[in-house]
């Protein structure tokens, strides 16, 4: 559990277009194998330490002739972002892909100053 100092907490979000690869035959509509594209989502607001951050499928455009295969994560979480990591494998063939996030954590206060 993540436990936050104040009453400063902030809640951003936001939905991603993470790829459309039936429009030019990209590899996740044509190739086969192991394969993963990554977004960098830089937040509006730097958050005081990296915030709990949950990404999920909010639209998938998939062949009804393979199977399903996803993996949906976020990685790299910083104060000021996160890379949204999608993986698929085998034979699976997806079209496009979206995806929504939350990132919930602890703002600094505007009092606050960095000393060094």
């Amino acid at each position: 559990m993540k436990r936050l100092r104040n009453h400063l907490i902030g809640v951003d979000h936001g939905d991603v277009v993470l790829f459309s690869d039936f429009e030019h035959d990209g590899v996740m509509w044509t190739g086969e194998g192991a394969r993963q594209t990554r977004a960098h989502v830089e937040f509006p607001e730097s958050f005081r330490a990296p915030p709990a951050v949950q990404v999920n499928l909010s639209m998938w455009d998939m062949a009804s002739d393979t199977n399903a295969r996803a993996d949906v994560q976020s990685e790299d979480i910083t104060n000021e972002g996160f890379a949204i990591v999608f993986r698929t494998w085998g034979d699976t063939k997806i079209a496009r892909v979206r995806v929504a996030w939350q990132a919930i954590g602890e703002l600094r206060q505007a009092d606050e100053w960095d000393v060094y």
